[in-house]
């Protein structure tokens, strides 16, 4: 793996060919590094409820010492992907209810995702009540060096480096991208960051630079500078503490044509696959007031996408399908899952097209066309009644109050308020013409 430095001769630029392994920090250089960040990060740290936990004396008790791990491992895994001003009220929600590892291990996996709602990313989270059943069960003291860190479900290199360095003071490196950036921009290293090998040099240089007195200190001060000053589009390299061992700063200086941005190397984004689906809001209508409606649920299988979690009936289909062909999958998924036979078991009350919504998740362009679909059972509410006798539930039925406490992602809350507000605003103000024609669809 080489790594291509700038430099000039005469008036000609050259470029000098490094190996990537080659790369390392200097003597001078590490004690330099070391004192110019944490002296930075005394200063400038920002106050986090993460950091108020985890910043106590090195002579506390086994017990503050474990939700001192607690706190890092669960602010840690909240803010893969997540911006840190959402995740301080979810971390104060999340520490409020579930203290301790031992209060999280007695939680519900449906508990759990109510809380995480919003976050996205929903693995994290059943890895989190996972993780912590997994230390409960074998015998309740949180593992203190990385290395046995990484034998708990869900954690990683990056966040065992976290807790060890933070919680129990190991030397040991975490690497995020903010300490790509900050690495490969102090190196100039311009090969793939993506890359394996790539990566696992910029984890031996991480390592070098850890301060052995100071290791939390130091690995939360280089994340805080690459989150906050060397940040991805618009670096502040006048306020950097470390700008005169940047050798990015310092080729941008001497090169017109080289900028600090320019590291790390851009890498192209993978195609995002396009996916469709029908999605039904399968509403029951009871005799009486409309208000006593409810909805089915469905969970979704327990690996992939999204996995374990509620949604209104979906089915995949293939490209932008009409609605005939949108209406018969539901039809058919309804019947299979349910029972529900809308010709024979059930009457339907309304049946309208509700709107097209776009769910990006960072691989897929989902779209889905939602419906509402109203039904009356002939046989009463029944027939579904009997239907949740197994032990496994692999859908609800649930009223409007239970929606709203749901662990629902943002998807599915999408789908039910667009629902929603196309009941209050399109049912008293369809035309003739539209009235007509729903009835010639349920007939």
């Amino acid at each position: 793996m080489k790594r291509c430095r700038r430099a000039e001769s005469s008036s000609k630029e050259t470029a000098e060919v490094v190996d990537i392994e080659d790369i390392s920090f200097t003597g001078k250089e590490i004690p330099y590094i070391r004192a110019s960040l944490l002296e930075w990060y005394d200063k400038n740290r920002r106050v986090l409820p993460w950091r108020r936990i985890s910043n106590r004396e090195n002579g506390a008790g086994i017990e503050d010492r474990d939700t001192r791990a607690y706190a890092v491992w669960v602010s840690e895994v909240m803010l893969q992907q997540t911006r840190v001003q959402t995740v301080v009220d979810y971390f104060n929600r999340w520490m409020e209810k579930w203290p301790t590892i031992h209060h999280l291990s007695r939680a519900s996996i449906e508990e759990v995702n109510e809380m995480w709602a919003g976050l996205g990313y929903y693995r994290r989270a059943r890895f989190l009540l996972e993780g912590a059943k997994m230390i409960v069960e074998g015998g309740g003291e949180f593992p203190k060096t990385a290395s046995s860190l990484q034998m708990v479900k869900g954690i990683g290199n990056y966040t065992a480096g976290a807790i060890a360095s933070i919680a129990f003071e190991e030397s040991v490196p975490v690497v995020d991208g903010n300490v790509v950036r900050v690495i490969t921009r102090l190196k100039a290293i311009s090969s793939n960051p993506k890359n394996s090998t790539t990566i696992k040099n910029i984890w031996k240089l991480a390592r070098q630079l850890v301060d052995n007195s100071r290791p939390g200190d130091f690995n939360q001060a280089i994340m805080e500078l690459g989150a906050t000053v060397c940040s991805i589009a618009a670096p502040s390299c006048s306020t950097c503490p470390i700008s005169q061992q940047c050798q990015a700063l310092s080729l941008s200086t001497s090169h017109e044509s080289v900028q600090v941005t320019d590291y790390p190397m851009k890498v192209a984004k993978a195609k995002q696959r396009h996916d469709f689906s029908a999605v039904s809001v399968v509403e029951i209508v009871e005799e009486g007031s409309q208000s006593e409606s409810r909805y089915i649920l469905v969970k979704r299988p327990d690996e992939g996408l999204l996995a374990g979690l509620w949604e209104f009936p979906s089915v995949l289909i293939e490209g932008e399908a009409d609605l005939p062909t949108r209406r018969k999958a539901i039809d058919i998924f309804l019947k299979q899952s349910f029972g529900l036979d809308l010709k024979r078991s059930c009457k339907i009350v309304l049946r309208e097209e509700v709107g097209e919504y776009v769910h990006v998740f960072s691989h897929i362009r989902l779209k889905m066309y939602v419906e509402l679909l109203s039904l009356r059972l002939t046989g009463g509410t029944t027939l579904l009644k009997k239907k949740q006798d197994s032990a496994t539930i692999m859908w609800k039925y649930v009223d409007k109050k239970a929606l709203s406490t749901l662990g629902l992602t943002s998807g599915v809350r999408k789908v039910y308020t667009m629902t929603e507000k196309f009941k209050q605003n399109g049912n008293s103000s369809f035309s003739e013409k539209t009235r007509k024609k729903r009835k010639e669809i349920v007939k």
